[in-house]
């Protein structure tokens, strides 16, 4: 079964993804820091983020693996290139050029095809932007979770001070709406709800709230 769940940035994907799966036992794949990893290495490797062609190879040549403990369904450890990025998909730098890497079109076919090959034959509970209508367009579970900029930007505010960086909620929430925007009207996989996803708004829900509520779709859809 595939637990597909989409929305924009700190809209909960993440949290969510990672209760559900640890709920049900199955493995969580985060789409979102496959994107990253590709960023931060175009950015280690002074890449030039408009030159399409290089960023298509770079993504082809350096497949993202994630490391899991036995029968443990969270990853450990995301690596590309050799290198442990589990903490630096998450600096500033990579969030503020991600939407840019992430639309272009080489680049999206190549880590949709090594999604899928992580997902194969394995019940997954996945995380992303494009998973129910381009991923796993047949997924059995479809949920698009959203929330007012001003709650995510909060969300996204304490998640940028827990890792040791000081950014203003302001400046926080001008960045997620240009991001929502691009991510929104690029041509390939735009962000977007899939006609069959549900739409949860999690603006003042609990963690446990959501999670209760897409775990009963899933009972209800086995």
């Amino acid at each position: 079964m595939i637990i597909a769940i989409d929305g924009p940035a700190a809209s909960g994907k993440s949290t969510v993804a990672k209760a559900v799966a640890r709920r049900l036992g199955i493995r969580h794949l985060d789409t979102g820091a496959m994107y990253r990893a590709v960023t931060w290495l175009a950015l280690e490797a002074d890449v030039p983020l408009d030159d399409h062609v290089a960023l298509t190879a770079l993504a082809e040549a350096n497949p993202v693996s994630f490391d899991y403990a036995e029968n443990a369904p969270i990853a450990t450890a995301v690596r590309i290139a050799g290198s442990d990025v589990t903490a630096a998909v998450r600096y500033p730098v990579v969030d503020a050029n991600v939407s840019a890497v992430s639309a272009v079109p080489g680049v999206r076919a190549a880590l949709v095809r090594q999604q899928r090959q992580l997902a194969d034959r394995r019940d997954t509970v996945a995380e992303g932007r494009d998973i129910g209508t381009v991923v796993f367009p047949h997924a059995e579970v479809k949920v698009f979770l959203t929330a007012t900029p001003e709650e995510r930007a909060r969300r996204r505010q304490i998640d940028l001070a827990n890792q040791g960086h000081t950014v203003d909620q302001g400046e926080v929430q001008a960045r997620l709406e240009r991001r929502d925007t691009y991510d929104s009207t690029r041509e390939v996989s735009p962000l977007e709800a899939a006609p069959d996803a549900e739409l949860l708004d999690t603006t003042g829900l609990s963690i446990e709230q959501v999670v209760d509520g897409i775990v009963e779709r899933v009972e209800a859809a086995r």
